[in-house]
């Protein structure tokens, strides 16, 4: 791996964004094929990677790697390569309801990104443009909403398999840290009865062991009431509930899509705004940032930014 820039200079200097899709890895062992978008700067070399796993919306398309292109967009043009699957559980796909693993298709979800971690190859075989460019040696996870639960296993959160009473350890040690967006928070009786029904797999949910670095990213006003009665304070239970190092970035008057991560001018967002969009977007690529290239001052620069002035978007804590 080359050795860290300290120069941060790349946020004020976007770089024009190169955006493949479909790009498609056969899985015969999966419902279909794995489909995603790919997503990286026209420039640059030793490239860090994002897994960018996305939410369960309403929408029909967002769920799906068409999404989140405010986040995929900024992160590639301020120098890493976004991975954005189409995860089994998208409506894009209107695949039979009873698919093995639905309807949220909770352990394909992660297996599907560890199935691109051990196909980087062919990856950049379909994306010439990226080969040998990649920095194998820092992957990062990201995700929003039920995208966070997928993360939050791949970075050492547990579970009991519903379905056969078994303990489920997907962590995945080739990625290094991780962005929790709006992820759901622990089981038991946090959640509403219907839920618990059915979706038992968030029953067991367990933050006690994972333990790879994550920023945890939470709305003051998500609470998220068809899930829980704990409140907006349940989406930051992936920061209370595991070790550090972790920090958490409670956004004033964020809702469940954070001013609108999921995509531009969507309908589902209910709390949009552009600023705080602009803030998840400039803190969470700091945070990766500086997580894969220890000594950045990235982190340092975005975390200043947020607290200055009279109004800020949010505060950070860590431990």
């Amino acid at each position: 791996m080359s050795e860290p820039t300290r120069r941060t200079d790349a946020l004020s200097s976007p770089a024009p964004v190169l955006s493949v899709s479909p790009v498609v890895l056969p899985a015969p062992d999966r419902a279909v094929d794995l489909e995603m978008r790919v997503s990286a700067p026209v420039t640059g070399d030793d490239l860090p990677v994002v897994l960018l796993s996305h939410g369960q919306g309403y929408s029909n398309h967002l769920s799906s790697l068409n999404g989140y292109a405010p986040l995929a967009n900024y992160w590639a043009a301020h120098g890493f390569v976004v991975i954005q699957p189409t995860h089994l559980s998208s409506r894009s796909l209107s695949l039979d309801p009873a698919t093995p693993g639905a309807p949220l298709h909770w352990r394909s979800r992660a297996e599907d990104m560890k199935r691109i971690l051990d196909q980087l190859d062919a990856v950049e075989a379909a994306v010439p443009q990226l080969r040998g460019r990649l920095d194998r040696g820092r992957v990062a996870v990201a995700g929003h909403s039920m995208g966070g639960h997928t993360a939050s296993l791949l970075l050492g959160a547990r579970l009991t398999d519903p379905d056969d009473g078994a303990e489920v350890n997907l962590s995945e040690p080739r990625i290094k840290a991780g962005v929790l967006l709006a992820a759901p928070g622990r089981g038991g009786d946090a959640l509403d009865e219907s839920v618990a029904e059915s979706l038992p797999f968030l029953l067991t949910t367990d933050f006690s062991e994972m333990a790879t670095p994550a920023l945890v990213v939470a709305g003051d006003k998500d609470d998220s009431a068809h899930l829980t009665g704990n409140g907006p304070n349940w989406h930051a239970d992936p920061y209370s509930l595991a070790p550090g190092p972790k920090t958490l970035l409670t956004l004033f008057g964020g809702e469940h899509g954070l001013g609108g991560v999921a995509g531009y001018d969507v309908a589902e967002t209910t709390d949009e705004s552009p600023g705080r969009v602009a803030a998840v977007q400039r803190l969470t690529w700091a945070y990766l940032r500086t997580e894969l290239y220890p000594g950045d001052s990235a982190w340092k620069s975005a975390c200043d930014a947020l607290t200055s002035g009279p109004d800020p978007f949010g505060r950070v804590e860590s431990k």
